[in-house]
Protein backbone atom coordinates (compact mmCIF):
# COMPACT_ATOMS: atom_id res chain seq x y z
CA UNK A 1 0.00 0.00 0.00
CA UNK A 2 1.51 3.38 -0.67
CA UNK A 3 -0.13 6.25 1.13
CA UNK A 4 0.38 9.90 0.37
CA UNK A 5 -1.42 13.40 2.94
CA UNK A 6 -1.36 16.47 0.85
CA UNK A 7 -1.67 19.62 3.50
CA UNK A 8 -3.74 19.58 6.72
CA UNK A 9 -6.17 17.51 5.56
CA UNK A 10 -6.74 14.27 4.39
CA UNK A 11 -5.44 13.49 0.40
CA UNK A 12 -4.53 10.29 1.01
CA UNK A 13 -3.73 7.74 -2.30
CA UNK A 14 -3.84 4.37 -0.89
CA UNK A 15 -2.99 0.91 -3.12
CA UNK A 16 -4.30 -2.27 -1.61
CA UNK A 17 -4.99 -5.53 -3.30
CA UNK A 18 -8.55 -7.36 -0.10
CA UNK A 19 -15.52 -3.96 8.64
CA UNK A 20 -16.10 -3.44 11.98
CA UNK A 21 -20.49 -3.45 12.73
CA UNK A 22 -20.10 -0.53 10.18
CA UNK A 23 -22.47 0.41 7.78
CA UNK A 24 -26.11 -0.92 8.26
CA UNK A 25 -25.37 -4.20 7.00
CA UNK A 26 -27.56 -4.02 3.94
CA UNK A 27 -27.00 -5.39 0.29
CA UNK A 28 -27.82 -2.71 -2.20
CA UNK A 29 -27.80 -4.36 -5.47
CA UNK A 30 -30.85 -6.65 -7.12
CA UNK A 31 -28.89 -9.34 -6.77
CA UNK A 32 -27.60 -9.25 -3.25
CA UNK A 33 -24.22 -7.58 -3.86
CA UNK A 34 -23.10 -4.61 -2.11
CA UNK A 35 -23.33 -1.28 -3.99
CA UNK A 36 -20.02 0.55 -4.94
CA UNK A 37 -20.14 2.64 -2.31
CA UNK A 38 -21.27 0.25 0.72
CA UNK A 39 -18.30 -1.95 -0.36
CA UNK A 40 -15.67 0.38 -0.59
CA UNK A 41 -17.17 1.94 2.54
CA UNK A 42 -17.09 -0.90 4.92
CA UNK A 43 -14.07 -2.49 3.43
CA UNK A 44 -11.89 0.70 3.64
CA UNK A 45 -13.48 1.14 7.88
CA UNK A 46 -12.55 -2.32 8.22
CA UNK A 47 -9.07 -2.35 7.14
CA UNK A 48 -7.99 0.89 8.99
CA UNK A 49 -9.85 -0.33 12.02
CA UNK A 50 -7.17 -2.08 13.12
CA UNK A 51 -3.50 -1.26 14.12
CA UNK A 52 -0.48 -2.32 12.60
CA UNK A 53 0.40 -5.45 14.49
CA UNK A 54 -3.27 -6.98 14.05
CA UNK A 55 -4.38 -5.29 10.50
CA UNK A 56 -5.13 -7.56 7.69
CA UNK A 57 -3.81 -5.88 5.02
CA UNK A 58 -0.19 -6.28 6.83
CA UNK A 59 -1.03 -9.97 7.74
CA UNK A 60 1.44 -12.01 6.43
CA UNK A 61 0.04 -15.82 7.18
CA UNK A 62 -3.53 -14.87 7.93
CA UNK A 63 -3.52 -14.80 11.63
CA UNK A 64 -5.68 -11.47 11.16
CA UNK A 65 -7.90 -11.98 8.56
CA UNK A 66 -10.82 -12.64 10.99
CA UNK A 67 -10.57 -9.41 12.91
CA UNK A 68 -13.73 -7.43 13.16
CA UNK A 69 -15.52 -9.00 10.53
CA UNK A 70 -19.00 -7.89 9.82
CA UNK A 71 -22.02 -11.16 9.58
CA UNK A 72 -23.13 -10.20 6.45
CA UNK A 73 -19.98 -10.08 4.64
CA UNK A 74 -16.30 -11.51 4.57
CA UNK A 75 -13.70 -9.25 3.52
CA UNK A 76 -10.11 -10.30 2.35
CA UNK A 77 -7.29 -7.93 2.11
CA UNK A 78 -4.39 -7.21 -0.19
CA UNK A 79 -0.91 -6.22 1.09
CA UNK A 80 0.99 -2.67 1.40
CA UNK A 81 2.66 -3.51 -2.46
CA UNK A 82 4.64 -7.16 -1.02
CA UNK A 83 3.73 -10.63 -1.61
CA UNK A 84 1.32 -12.78 1.18
CA UNK A 85 0.36 -16.67 1.93
CA UNK A 86 -2.45 -16.29 4.03
CA UNK A 87 -4.59 -19.16 5.38
CA UNK A 88 -8.31 -18.26 6.89
CA UNK A 89 -10.86 -20.26 8.27
CA UNK A 90 -14.32 -18.41 6.54
CA UNK A 91 -17.80 -18.58 7.52
CA UNK A 92 -20.35 -20.92 5.75
CA UNK A 93 -22.98 -19.31 4.43
CA UNK A 94 -21.62 -15.67 4.16
CA UNK A 95 -20.17 -14.17 0.70
CA UNK A 96 -16.43 -12.54 0.39
CA UNK A 97 -15.31 -9.43 -0.85
CA UNK A 98 -11.97 -7.69 -2.13
CA UNK A 99 -9.93 -5.41 -4.19
CA UNK A 100 -7.47 -6.66 -6.53
CA UNK A 101 -6.24 -3.01 -6.21
CA UNK A 102 -7.81 -0.36 -4.63
CA UNK A 103 -7.16 3.39 -3.42
CA UNK A 104 -9.41 6.49 -2.06
CA UNK A 105 -8.39 10.31 -2.86
CA UNK A 106 -9.39 12.79 -5.50
CA UNK A 107 -11.71 12.10 -8.35
CA UNK A 108 -8.33 13.26 -10.61
CA UNK A 109 -6.26 10.82 -8.90
CA UNK A 110 -8.67 7.84 -9.34
CA UNK A 111 -8.43 8.88 -12.77
CA UNK A 112 -4.94 8.41 -13.33
CA UNK A 113 -5.00 5.18 -10.98
CA UNK A 114 -7.54 3.48 -12.83
CA UNK A 115 -6.31 4.21 -16.45
CA UNK A 116 -3.46 1.68 -15.31
CA UNK A 117 -5.16 -0.41 -13.20
CA UNK A 118 -5.65 -4.76 -13.99
CA UNK A 119 -5.70 -7.95 -11.70
CA UNK A 120 -7.72 -10.96 -11.44
CA UNK A 121 -8.54 -13.18 -9.00
CA UNK A 122 -8.96 -17.08 -9.72
CA UNK A 123 -11.26 -19.60 -7.06
CA UNK A 124 -10.12 -22.84 -7.77
CA UNK A 125 -8.79 -22.47 -10.86
CA UNK A 126 -11.89 -20.28 -12.41
CA UNK A 127 -11.44 -16.66 -12.97
CA UNK A 128 -13.77 -14.45 -10.96
CA UNK A 129 -15.95 -11.66 -12.45
CA UNK A 130 -13.91 -8.10 -11.53
CA UNK A 131 -15.87 -4.93 -10.91
CA UNK A 132 -14.20 -1.33 -11.91
CA UNK A 133 -15.61 0.84 -9.66
CA UNK A 134 -14.38 4.70 -10.15
CA UNK A 135 -14.20 7.47 -8.01
CA UNK A 136 -17.54 6.90 -5.81
CA UNK A 137 -17.45 9.19 -2.80
CA UNK A 138 -17.61 6.86 0.56
CA UNK A 139 -17.46 7.64 4.24
CA UNK A 140 -14.82 5.98 6.20
CA UNK A 141 -13.85 5.73 9.60
CA UNK A 142 -10.30 4.71 11.34
CA UNK A 143 -8.88 3.85 14.12
CA UNK A 144 -5.94 4.80 16.05
CA UNK A 145 -2.47 3.25 14.94
CA UNK A 146 -3.44 1.88 11.84
CA UNK A 147 -1.62 1.77 8.95
CA UNK A 148 -3.83 1.71 6.31
CA UNK A 149 -4.65 5.88 6.52
CA UNK A 150 -2.49 6.16 8.54
CA UNK A 151 -5.10 8.51 10.75
CA UNK A 152 -7.85 8.04 13.12
CA UNK A 153 -11.23 9.72 12.65
CA UNK A 154 -14.14 10.02 10.38
CA UNK A 155 -13.49 11.73 7.22
CA UNK A 156 -15.44 11.34 3.15
CA UNK A 157 -12.89 10.41 -0.07
CA UNK A 158 -13.55 9.31 -3.38
CA UNK A 159 -12.81 5.45 -3.49
CA UNK A 160 -12.14 3.62 -6.60
CA UNK A 161 -10.29 0.01 -7.71
CA UNK A 162 -10.90 -3.43 -9.05
CA UNK A 163 -13.01 -5.24 -7.02
CA UNK A 164 -14.69 -8.75 -6.33
CA UNK A 165 -17.79 -9.84 -4.70
CA UNK A 166 -18.31 -13.64 -4.49
CA UNK A 167 -20.86 -15.80 -3.41
CA UNK A 168 -20.75 -17.82 -0.48
CA UNK A 169 -18.20 -20.53 -0.91
CA UNK A 170 -19.62 -24.46 -0.28
CA UNK A 171 -17.77 -25.93 2.98
CA UNK A 172 -14.40 -27.14 2.37
CA UNK A 173 -11.14 -25.87 1.10
CA UNK A 174 -10.96 -23.16 -1.55
CA UNK A 175 -7.63 -21.45 -3.26
CA UNK A 176 -8.08 -18.09 -4.36
CA UNK A 177 -4.85 -16.21 -6.06
CA UNK A 178 -5.54 -12.37 -6.00
CA UNK A 179 -2.99 -9.95 -8.07
CA UNK A 180 -3.62 -6.44 -9.05
CA UNK A 181 -1.53 -3.88 -10.42
CA UNK A 182 -1.63 0.02 -11.27
CA UNK A 183 1.53 1.93 -12.67
CA UNK A 184 4.52 0.55 -10.70
CA UNK A 185 2.63 -0.47 -7.66
CA UNK A 186 1.39 -4.42 -7.41
CA UNK A 187 -0.39 -6.56 -5.13
CA UNK A 188 -0.16 -10.75 -4.82
CA UNK A 189 -2.14 -13.00 -2.03
CA UNK A 190 -2.08 -16.57 -2.01
CA UNK A 191 -5.54 -17.45 0.09
CA UNK A 192 -5.99 -21.10 1.37
CA UNK A 193 -9.63 -20.66 2.80
CA UNK A 194 -11.45 -23.30 4.69
CA UNK A 195 -14.75 -23.25 5.02
CA UNK A 196 -16.01 -25.39 7.96
CA UNK A 197 -20.53 -26.74 7.65
CA UNK A 198 -22.12 -25.35 10.30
Amino acid sequence: MRITTAGAGIAAVALVAVLAGCGDGRADTDDGRLSSEELQGRWWTWASTEPAATNPVADEDGSACGRNQPEDVWFLAGTFGTRAERACAVPEGVPLAFPLVNMFGTPAECAEFMATAEGSAVLDGEKADVDAHRAEAVDIRSGVGNPVTGTDGSFTAHGCGLWVQLPALEPGEHSLTIRGRSGGFSVGVDYTLTVDAA
